[in-house]
């Protein structure tokens, strides 16, 4: 097997006195879709956020692409390459229009502002969101603007997508469309959801995070009537999630 993406060794991440991490090992490795599951409050966007420097480790390594990520530096180039959809768009959306929004990323990586609208009104063309180029970005709705922000991560055609809760807020027709988007990329993701359907269609394997502890768990899918899909790992009082219980 290749080297992952992106991997943790033994990282612990504190906040003030709590432990929101600990002693964490993670690998994401090419082709992967992994559903990161746990209760609110695990950690699991603590661990997103990790692996791309957002949040800082009080001990540990972080390996991205190859070799060890340490300063602000390293961590620039990491999130040119894993794009991370936050879990509110609002915390994503801050230029004037659509199409603004969906170039900035483009013209960070160095395409000329020609190019990187080019790039951008592809990217919305494909995700049948090329009608909005012009609308003000704060003006949209909830599922608009969660559309628009993952056509603005994968206007930068990242290796990695870190996906925080992507069906938060949509609508069914929208949700419908993100899921086909996303079941048609061959990017590797780490997807965070409470979503069921989400992990049904998208998710090749599973990890759970409780108490700030990783462990792999089991996804099962089983036909009845229909294909019935369970994630091993988590408290079955969870009752947002896939029942999830570790192996």
């Amino acid at each position: 097997m290749s080297p992952p993406l992106l991997s943790l060794d033994q990282v612990t991440v504190r906040r003030g006195e709590a432990v929101v991490l600990r002693a964490v090992d993670f690998q994401l490795h090419a082709g992967e879709r992994l559903a990161l599951v746990g209760p609110n409050g695990a950690g699991k966007t603590t661990l997103l956020r990790t692996l791309v420097g957002l949040e800082r480790p009080t001990s540990g390594r972080i390996h991205a692409f190859g070799r060890e990520r340490r300063g602000e530096k390293d961590f620039r180039e990491v999130r040119a390459r894993a794009a991370f959809l936050f879990q509110d768009p609002d915390d994503q959306l801050f230029c004037p229009t659509v199409l603004d929004d969906v170039a900035f990323g483009p013209l960070n990586l160095g395409l000329d502002r020609a190019a990187a609208a080019g790039e951008a009104r592809a990217c919305l063309d494909r995700l049948g969101l090329l009608h909005l180029a012009d609308r003000v970005t704060h003006r949209l709705s909830g599922g608009e603007k969660r559309l628009v922000s993952l056509a603005a991560v994968l206007a930068m055609r990242p290796q990695v997508l870190l996906l925080d809760e992507p069906t938060n807020a949509l609508d069914e027709a929208n949700h419908a469309r993100m899921l086909e988007v996303l079941s048609g990329l061959d990017t590797a993701m780490i997807l965070v959801s409470h979503d069921r359907s989400v992990l049904e269609r998208l998710a090749t394997r599973a990890v759970a995070l409780k108490s700030g502890q990783l462990s792999e768990a089991l996804i099962h899918r089983h036909a009845v009537t229909r294909e019935d899909f369970h994630i091993h790992g988590l408290d079955a009082g969870h009752s947002h999630g896939a029942p999830v219980e570790t192996p």
